[in-house]
């Protein structure tokens, strides 16, 4: 049996779709491991074997079949070997848009009408073999999310398949690290908002992420959220990410910066007092339960607690930016876009109220390049050393803040109408 390569999934699949093309991955048919190794292709992968191209570092993996055998993504035996087909190769895949191929000649292999669910813009399973795999709960809600803009919907049946993976308690046995980048994809998509609405569609939010599934159906105040509902506003909020340019880890933050609201008491309803405060707890397990990084971790954790300080800035005193400055450690770390970008898409994450403006920002910003001119060396004619000096410093810069022009009519530490919208935005 000779060999022969196919280009696969979403290369095929983004190609039809006039898509930028980015990675591609190839399947070998006919061959065995050794075939690829005396070519000098570099076996990579424990489970089944994947081998980079020596040249161009491109994934190539022999055609193989999947047996579902146990619980989570690694309860699989799988089977590769030369006898095995593209179109084998190709049934075990999630969605039929993803199961294409193109033979060394360019002609399209496509046994489970891909093609034409790219027309019709439908995400469907390609067997009743989907339901093995939970992970594809997530894939599936991430394609829904990255191809919104396109139309494409979830089909029906598949979406029912879904629902019972999540019934069926498998969800809870995914690898941590393996549903996080799922979930750290679809919130890079134009639509991150989709990803947690075809994730609630199929019962499967409360699964990964009950802590987020409690915020629908918690009312905020009407007058200063439209919305109503913290779920939407959630929806809302994360879809100005991506609008506003942000990375992934401004969107997980945005994700988590509202989970204190589904701990506030009903009778406070639909005020939410010092629900920043209250969120950190559930903040921090969900980075434990994924295991999220340091850097997502850690800017989750401030917005989640300072975002509705940001809020108020217009409002503050020089301490009380200050204050701020030191909760963020940007005097040691003076990067505080991220931080600002996400406060600013909770802020215009409320429905009619998307395009508004944020001037917080450039407050913090100016407050922070003026606490930093500020240093110990300017100081040391004083004969200050150790704490004094310490204090000294801190409450230069809070003079140096206090210096800063404020907006006409305004002045710092009076109520104004970001100041009062800030209130209410924290109730």
């Amino acid at each position: 049996m000779n060999p022969t390569t196919y280009l696969v999934g979403g290369a095929v699949r983004d190609a039809l779709l006039d898509l930028p093309v980015t990675e591609k991955d190839w399947v070998v048919t006919g061959a065995t491991p050794e075939d690829l190794l005396t070519q000098g292709y570099r076996q990579v992968g424990a489970s089944f074997p994947v081998f980079l191209h020596p040249d161009t570092g491109e994934e190539y993996a022999l055609a193989r079949t999947e047996r579902k055998e146990g619980h989570g993504y690694h309860g699989f035996t799988v089977a590769f070997g030369p006898d095995i087909t593209i179109e084998q190769d190709l049934e075990r895949r999630d969605l039929t848009v993803n199961a294409m191929a193109r033979d060394p000649d360019g002609q399209l292999v496509d046994p489970w009408g891909g093609r034409r669910d790219l027309e019709d813009r439908v995400l469907r399973h390609v067997s009743p073999a989907f339901a093995e795999d939970p992970l594809r709960v997530l894939r599936v809600a991430r394609f829904a999310a990255r191809f919104h803009g396109l139309g494409f919907t979830v089909h029906p049946q598949t979406l029912a398949l879904m629902r019972d993976i999540a019934a069926s308690g498998e969800l809870e046995h995914l690898v941590p690290e393996r549903a996080w980048t799922e979930v750290r994809k679809a919130l890079c998509s134009d639509r991150p908002s989709e990803f947690l609405r075809v994730l609630r569609a199929a019962d499967a939010l409360d699964r990964l992420l009950p802590e987020v599934e409690a915020l629908f159906g918690v009312p905020q105040n009407p007058a200063y959220h439209p919305e109503g509902d913290t779920g939407e506003h959630l929806l809302l909020s994360l879809d100005q990410v991506p609008r506003l340019g942000g990375t992934t880890d401004v969107a997980v933050a945005v994700l988590l910066h509202d989970l204190g609201k589904g701990l506030t008491d009903p009778e406070q309803w639909p005020a939410h007092h010092g629900h920043d405060r209250a969120g950190l707890a559930p903040v921090a397990a969900v980075c434990e339960r994924f295991r999220v990084s340091g850097s997502e971790r850690r800017l989750a954790l401030q917005v989640c607690g300072h975002h509705i300080d940001c809020h108020r800035l217009l409002e503050a005193r020089p301490g009380t930016v200050f204050a701020l400055l030191e909760a963020l450690d940007a005097l040691r770390q003076p990067d505080i876009g991220p931080f600002l970008l996400a406060c600013e898409a909770d802020w215009r994450g409320r429905a009619g109220l998307q395009d508004r403006a944020y001037p917080q920002a450039a407050r913090l910003r100016a407050a922070l390049e003026a606490a930093l001119s500020v240093r110990a060396a300017d100081l040391a004619g004083r004969g200050l050393e150790g704490p004094a000096l310490g204090e000294a410093l801190r409450r230069a810069r809070i003079e140096a803040i206090g210096e800063l022009p404020v907006e006409p009519g305004k002045q710092a530490g009076d109520r104004c109408e970001q100041g009062e919208e800030g209130q209410q935005h924290a109730e």
